[in-house]
């Protein structure tokens, strides 16, 4: 990876996208930010925006719309295009168009010469990580999607007002499929290193489980609370996506429960799913296999196989 210039291409200027970069240019997050966009003109009026900004921003940062072959110098490729799902339209249908929205830009990307890392924020965002992967030819370590830390985000942020903890020293994950097979492994979850589990058998009823469910409820639907009060969610997840990219940038080995490619832990193979895993410089260093219970385990087969099925299906239109 280059230490001169670090070069990010977000591919898709809808409201995930720019909010992205709106976190990355507050955070001085790059040195080199591209905006490719269908629509060439809002790309171009979106680079002017941020440009305009800098004067009041940390950053240094040089913003341009540019073309895929802009790539070939990236360390990063976030893809957050995508065609939106109308109403009454089914998640198949979706799939099949987002899938040739992806054949036009995985192609030119890779031709480009790109030897980055892929991060795919589109949904359904396990499926079409694993298309990104299929397309381009990755080691799938350096194709990774978004997953659930953003579901593992909005856990820490409940369950920490919950308990009266800042959201920061709470340590718990959402996993499985990014969407209604997501769950909890409340077994793991911590505050400090404290289990959860143990607070609440020690709290005298000031805790209890029906509170611990109607949290893990509320981290599954919040998207769709979000999207009937104002249509759809950006903010949260261009700051996850920001947090991901720093931590590849910055060679960190952080932790994030982003979506990855599965070969035998948690006895699954083929499968890209939402697991803890250290995130650095080359993409996923290591998928961290966590202890689950007997209950877990099944929930997280069970949110595999939906994303199995899911993913033959895919695969099937992809070949036609």
């Amino acid at each position: 990876m280059k230490t001169d210039k670090r070069r990010v291409v977000l591919v898709g200027c809808g409201m995930v996208g720019m909010s992205y970069a709106y976190a990355m240019l507050n955070q001085n997050t790059c040195d080199e930010l591209v905006l490719i966009d269908v629509d060439k003109k809002r790309a171009i009026g979106e680079a002017m925006d941020l440009n305009h900004g800098l004067a009041f921003s940390n950053s240094h940062m040089r913003i341009w719309a540019g073309e895929y072959m802009d790539c070939k110098d990236a360390d990063v490729v976030v893809i957050s295009a995508g065609v939106a799902q109308k109403p009454g339209e089914s998640r198949r249908d979706l799939l099949k168009k987002n899938m040739i929205v992806f054949k036009s830009i995985i192609e030119p990307i890779t031709e480009s010469g790109f030897n980055g890392i892929f991060l795919v924020a589109t949904n359904p965002v396990d499926i079409m990580t694993k298309i990104t992967c299929d397309l381009s030819g990755f080691n799938p370590r350096r194709v990774l999607g978004s997953g659930t830390a953003l579901d593992s985000a909005r856990l820490r942020y409940l369950l920490g007002n919950y308990m009266h903890v800042d959201p920061r020293n709470v340590h718990a994950y959402v996993i499985g499929e990014h969407g209604d097979s997501e769950f909890i492994p409340w077994s793991n979850a911590m505050v400090s290193t404290k289990s959860v589990l143990s607070i609440l058998e020690e709290s005298n009823g000031a805790f209890n489980q029906e509170h611990l469910a109607s949290i893990e409820e509320d981290v599954r639907t919040a998207a769709y609370r979000i999207i009937e009060a104002k249509r759809a969610t950006y903010y949260g997840i261009g700051m996850s996506l920001n947090r991901i990219t720093k931590a590849i940038l910055g060679d960190e080995c952080s932790v994030f429960t982003v979506s990855a490619n599965l070969r035998g832990e948690y006895g699954q193979s083929g499968v890209f799913v939402g697991v803890p895993c250290i995130i650095n410089q080359n993409g996923i260093q290591k998928i961290l296999e966590i202890s689950l219970t007997k209950e877990e385990k099944e929930k997280f087969d069970a949110s595999c196989k939906e994303l199995k099925d899911k993913i033959a299906e895919a695969e099937r239109d992809l070949s036609h």
